[in-house]
């Protein structure tokens, strides 16, 4: 490093960092990179300083060793947090036991997860001998689990190979703060969620992730709030979604899910428990009806949805005062039912606590919204949620910094556009802390290009999704696939999907919807040249180097949607503090979705690539040299012959022209 090195701490990341340090002997693959030294020394003085750090490292800096190896060396309690389980699986099984071994430091380390992760023996018994699945498939998910379950150390889940996420089984054999029974539970003392609390709490390290983490402060269910006062750092890696975890998280919500399920648990406990001393049928159907009811009042006019549809609080409000009183009577009525035979098992109480709980949120939602928050409507295939949410996360964060003095560290590869990194800052109470960008090594002037066309339609003109899917036929066939076609949102994926294979049949088409993720990425990575089209899940979290992916087209400027609720309170507050909206918050916001696109193309040194951006605006407008001043410094095209050479160059660098030409 060349920086000057006070503390003993510094001074053993720097070794550590070093080209003939320890990483370099032990670690496979590392090398010293100059932007990694800045970011783990940066690291090192916030530990020691106990400060608030918020760092933004460009693609290819290697962030996660530059937090991880002086956390490791400073001997300090830690909690880290990360975007995901899979990332936190990551941290936890593979980079945080390589550099422990190969910095030779001796710290426990523990992962924690959701309740929800883990399994439940006590309800496994119970589905094995009561359970009704719906079809063959989850019989034989539940046998699984079965046999897994006499041989798991940690009862995680994520240990069978297979296990959909979504599968009905999953909540059988699992926990909710709702209708687990604690300390009367008869398989408690094998508790497989005490179990990994009781291990976090007696580790050096432990592992989150952010959902855990503010459901936690929010419901105090998973251990993290008791967790958190005894660290002396907390690092959130992948901080950019932090204010999207946390908002969703520290909300409260009132849905018809819950209510069916209240309904089910109490009618299977009362034939067990406690049959003809209630009647459990009847309650039964009044909370089922009180659901229904709920459903069709959020719904309104609405005839069809697909996937989540977001609608703002007046357009059910006029409809709730009609069916939330009821919600609260059939909720207290099972209340008191179970209140009555309490003393015949354990269930009852549980399920007395959930009923009030239903009633209060019923009540909570027929007045009016908190100071500072927002209120809307969730509407599925199947079920309707009332939501009201906090507009950011300051208050809680601010709050959390004030409790006990720590080190905070918050990094991520995009966390604005301004060096003060506002676009974080601003929504997580951060504008007192300590900021450093540190840039991409990687050499895009030389390796990438950025191209907009002049001549693609406005994107709300009716032929902007096929003039996209048109121009990725053309890029695709030129550059022999190897493409990724985003867009933002999934009403036009299928329209821009359709239009490439209109213009190209003989294109390998994958389109996201067709199979899991997972599936689509393992055959877009198997080097046959194919085309990827994806919306919001593909534009972040994705790693494809080298020549399975040369181009990336985005189908126009990643803005939020106006009319979602939640954009609209966040618009409304800024104009009452006098400040610019689209400025300060919708151009911020494409800022940073656009990098995380991008961001998508160049993953290695070696990698070369363009970015196409199908938004004439950039072009046109003011805030386009704004929102191209935001991506890395590619090269940029100015015609679409100057394009096609440059996929014409790549492809034959890489032994793909001859094939074109054929």
């Amino acid at each position: 490093m060349n920086a000057t090195v006070a503390s003993e701490l510094e001074q053993a990341v720097a070794a550590a960092f070093a080209h003939d340090g320890v990483l370099a002997q032990q670690a496979s693959g590392f090398r010293p990179r100059d932007a990694q030294d800045r970011l783990a020394l940066r690291i090192a003085q916030a530990l020691e300083a106990r400060e608030a750090l918020v760092a933004e490292a460009g693609t290819g800096v290697g962030k996660t060793f530059a937090y991880l190896v002086p956390l490791l060396l400073s001997g300090r309690r830690a909690l880290v947090s990360t975007a995901t389980k899979s990332l936190q699986d990551q941290l936890f099984l593979r980079d945080l036991p390589r550099l422990r071994d190969a910095l030779n430091v001796p710290l426990r380390l523990a992962l924690l997860k959701g309740r929800a992760s883990y399994l439940c023996r006590w309800r496994l018994q119970q589905a094995e001998h009561t359970a009704q699945l719906p079809d063959r498939y989850a019989v034989r998910a539940l046998h699984r689990v079965a046999q897994w379950a006499q041989g798991t150390k940690t009862g995680d889940l994520a240990e069978i190979e297979g296990l959909d996420d979504r599968s009905p089984v999953i909540p059988l054999v699992t926990s909710t703060r709702d209708n687990c029974l604690g300390t009367e539970c008869p398989e408690f003392s094998a508790c497989h969620v005490m179990q990994a609390r009781r291990q976090a709490m007696a580790a050096d390290l432990v592992v989150v992730n952010h959902h855990l983490f503010f459901a936690d402060m929010a419901l105090r269910d998973s251990g993290v709030a008791e967790l958190l006062p005894t660290v002396d750092v907390a690092v959130f890696d992948e901080a950019h979604q932090l204010v999207d975890a946390g908002v969703q998280f520290l909300g409260t919500t009132l849905g018809t899910g819950p209510v069916l399920e209240l309904g089910r648990d109490l009618l299977a406990a009362g034939q067990q428990h406690a049959r003809g001393l209630q009647p459990w049928h009847e309650l039964q159907l009044a909370l089922e009806h009180a659901a229904r009811e709920l459903r069709l009042a959020c719904a309104g006019d609405v005839r069809e949805v697909r996937g989540v549809l977001k609608r703002r609080w007046d357009e059910a409000a006029d409809a709730l005062p009609g069916v939330l009183p009821a919600l609260a009577d059939a909720a207290l009525a099972a209340a008191d039912a179970a209140a009555a035979v309490a003393e015949t098992a354990p269930d009852f109480s549980k399920l007395e606590q959930r009923a009030r709980t239903l009633a209060a949120l019923a009540r909570h939602f027929g007045d009016e919204a908190a100071a500072g928050h927002v209120r809307w409507v969730d509407l599925t295939p199947q079920q309707a949620r009332l939501v009201e949410s906090p507009l950011d996360i300051r208050e809680m964060l601010t709050e959390q910094r004030q409790l006990s003095p720590k080190a905070w560290i918050f990094t991520s590869a995009t966390l604005g556009d301004d060096d003060a990194l506002s676009w974080f800052t601003a929504s997580t109470g951060l504008e007192d802390a300590a900021t450093l960008r540190v840039g991409s090594p990687f050499d895009y002037p030389a390796n990438a290009r950025v191209w907009v066309p002049a001549n693609v339609p406005l994107p709300n003109a009716p032929g902007h999704p096929g003039a996209v899917g048109a121009l990725a036929a053309r890029c695709a066939l030129a550059l022999g696939g190897r493409c990724f076609v985003l867009t933002t949102t999934l009403r036009v994926l299928p329209l821009v999907a359709d239009a490439i294979r209109a213009a190209a049949p003989d294109l390998k088409l994958l389109v996201q919807g067709t199979e899991p993720r997972r599936a689509l990425l393992q055959r877009f990575g198997d080097g046959q040249g194919s085309v990827l089209v994806g919306s919001h899940s593909f534009w972040e979290g994705i790693d494809m180097p080298g020549d399975a992916l040369q181009c990336v087209l985005i189908d126009k400027l990643p803005f939020p949607p106006p009319n979602d609720p939640l954009v609209e309170a966040r618009v409304k507050q800024l104009r009452e503090q006098g400040r610019n909206p689209f400025d300060d918050y919708f151009v911020a916001e494409a800022a940073v979705s656009l990098k995380q696109g991008a961001g998508r193309l160049i993953r290695t040194e070696s990698d070369r690539g363009v970015l196409v951006l199908c938004d004439p605006r950039l072009r046109q407008m003011r805030y386009g040299r704004r929102l191209l001043a935001a991506l890395p410094p590619m090269g940029l095209l100015d015609s679409e012959e100057d394009a096609m050479n440059w996929l014409a160059e790549l492809a034959a660098s890489h032994g793909f022209g001859k094939a074109f030409d054929d």
